[in-house]
């Protein structure tokens, strides 16, 4: 590993009366994947909404490679390197598989119109691999030019998911990756996220409920319980936490 990505510090987020975030400190290493686990309301969507400038912390820092993201736009966060998915799906359904990966690409669409009108064809060339190459890693070809709407739910998680890696994204932020899907299709959405650290070198933060599928994926997690950091270690040592054991089963 070659040192933080990712640094989060002392992050509060407050709404009115309420504390969805309350001095949370995480950090993501260059190359690694990390799990946050909790029961629902612990603050895991609103931890990654604050890192992709949905919500503006009430106070605390987060740093990507060096430099702050706070008052960024989301645009300008996605456009530093970080991508994400999202519980509830958020895809172009009457737009084939591939049109929707080629949306992801749009980050890197020449910014100057002449630059761009000269280059027309080979940029052409350039994002349509890039999608191709997705869509082989994700066993979409059978689906490419087929409307989303019209792709079982399995299908459509791993069109965002490759949607996301079409940006080409140092960090990949993923929320609940496997939620809806059944054991197998589980395992195979788990292995494509391991297999794209591998291929692309990107970095994964991710939200996840399935404590199994969390520990299969991260060598390290970390644990919120109402908006605060109750553990962090390896899998196994979070799991075993006496905190995190109360705050899923009760006293």
């Amino acid at each position: 590993m070659a040192g933080e990505l990712l640094e989060v510090e002392q992050l509060s987020l407050r709404f009115g009366g309420i504390t969805a975030l309350d001095r949370v400190d995480v950090t993501v290493a260059e190359g690694e994947t990390l799990a946050v686990i909790g029961p629902n309301g612990s603050g895991k969507t609103s931890l990654f909404n604050c890192i992709t400038a949905i919500y503006r912390p009430t106070s605390g820092a987060i740093t990507f490679r060096g430099r702050s993201l706070l008052g960024l736009s989301p645009d300008a966060v996605a456009s530093g390197g970080i991508a994400r998915t999202f519980q509830n799906l958020r895809l172009f359904h009457n737009m084939t598989v591939l049109d929707n990966l080629l949306v992801g690409r749009h980050l890197h669409f020449r910014k100057n119109f002449f630059e761009a009108l000269l280059r027309v064809r080979r940029e052409e060339i350039r994002h349509r691999r890039r999608a191709e190459e997705i869509i082989e890693l994700l066993d979409l070809e059978a689906v490419r030019k087929s409307r989303v709407a019209d792709c079982a739910y399995g299908v459509q998680k791993r069109v965002e998911l490759g949607r996301a890696l079409a940006t080409e994204p140092r960090l990949l932020l993923l929320d609940e990756p496997v939620s809806g899907l059944t054991q197998e299709e589980k395992d195979e959405l788990a292995y494509w996220i391991h297999e794209i650290r591998g291929r692309f070198g990107v970095t994964v933060l991710l939200v996840e409920h399935d404590l199994r599928v969390a520990s299969r994926l991260a060598s390290r997690m970390v644990a919120l319980d109402h908006g605060v950091k109750i553990a962090e270690g390896t899998p196994g040592e979070v799991q075993q936490h006496p905190e995190v054991v109360k705050a899923y089963l009760g006293e």
